[in-house]
């Protein structure tokens, strides 16, 4: 099967529009009857997105609670977890986090300061 022309696409936009309520067709002019795309493909759900070492985000915090042994404490899976999806979203929060924490290590070290 051929893809559609542009007018094909066009006529299936137009008609998707006249079918829309008021209420939303004004939030799409808001926005642009141009720039609006009825066809673009929704985001993968978040638990199947993986960061760059092919890890879900629960993969990530169940590793990782393992590995820290704080499985009990409420406030710092919390945190965990809002890491990992960030993490897995591939945000730019991220980089000074980990930028931080490993400028805090060193400082702690030079300290002769340790958790």
């Amino acid at each position: 099967m051929s893809p559609p022309t542009p007018e094909e696409v066009a006529a299936w936009k137009k008609a998707i529009y006249e079918k829309i309520p008021a209420r939303r067709r004004k939030f799409i002019e808001k926005q642009g009857y141009d720039n609006w795309d009825p066809f673009m493909e929704p985001f993968d759900p978040i638990d199947i997105r993986k960061d760059m070492t092919g890890r879900t985000a629960q993969e990530l915090v169940s590793d990782f609670m393992k590995f820290s042994g704080k499985g009990d404490q409420a406030d710092y899976l919390q945190t965990v977890q809002e890491l990992a999806v960030l993490l897995v979203h591939n945000s730019e929060r991220v980089r000074p986090v980990f930028d931080f924490c490993l400028w805090y290590k060193e400082v702690m070290a030079r300290a002769g300061v340790s958790f």
